[in-house]
């Protein structure tokens, strides 16, 4: 009975690691989309470090146009515009202390998925009250990944809304479970692993 309480603790605690660091990066959701889609884009913000985040802002990838927000009580957003008037990024600034080690926050913006896209990499930069950056910019394998929503071809056929673009809202759900596979099955991996490590030391105590 003892060693199966070993072995269980073990397994909560992978878990609880695993699902720290999953969750720890900034995301922009959907994770998947269709070209031309009109969307709502949700930036996901966690605070890792014991300074609270203050600063959030999130680069615009070229192959989309983003030209609403949504209020976020508590902060200020400022559109950031390039030569031509196309907005380039987004920055929400804490009117408050902002967010603290233990608090998360969801900042919402409209735009236009390009109709020739493939992939939206939202590049994030993410700033405490200390000064420190951590800068979400990285491949889908680095530390600090930048978050990717991957585009797909409007299917033959789809229905449009008033713009005259796809609609994706009723086609995103089972998008969304389907990326989560891979961290389901990274989970997995992690719990089995720690099983057959506490078998096998098991065994040659025995």
């Amino acid at each position: 009975m003892k060693k199966w309480t070993v072995y269980v603790s073990a397994i909560v605690l992978g878990l609880t690691l695993f699902s720290g660091l999953a969750s720890a990066h900034v995301t922009v959701m959907p994770k998947e989309s269709v070209q031309g889609a009109y969307e709502k884009f949700t930036v996901r913000v966690p605070t890792e470090s014991d300074s609270p985040t203050v600063k959030v802002e999130v680069r615009i990838p070229p192959e989309a146009e983003i030209s609403r927000v949504e209020p976020k009580p508590g902060w200020k957003v400022e559109f950031v515009k390039d030569a031509s008037g196309k907005n380039t990024s987004m920055i929400w600034t804490a009117e408050g202390p902002g967010l603290s080690k233990t608090e998360f926050a969801e900042f919402n913006m409209q735009g236009k998925v390009g109709d020739t896209a493939t992939s939206l990499s939202w590049k994030a930069y993410q700033t405490a009250a200390d000064g420190s950056k951590v800068e979400w910019v990285g491949a889908p394998d680095s530390d600090k990944p930048a978050s990717v929503t991957i585009v797909k071809a409007k299917p033959a056929g789809a229905a449009t809304d008033s713009h005259g673009a796809a609609d994706s809202s009723h086609s995103m759900e089972p998008a969304q479970d389907n990326a989560k596979l891979p961290l389901y099955l990274s989970i997995a991996a992690v719990v089995l692993g720690a099983l057959s490590l506490l078998v096998s030391l098991s065994k040659r105590k025995a």
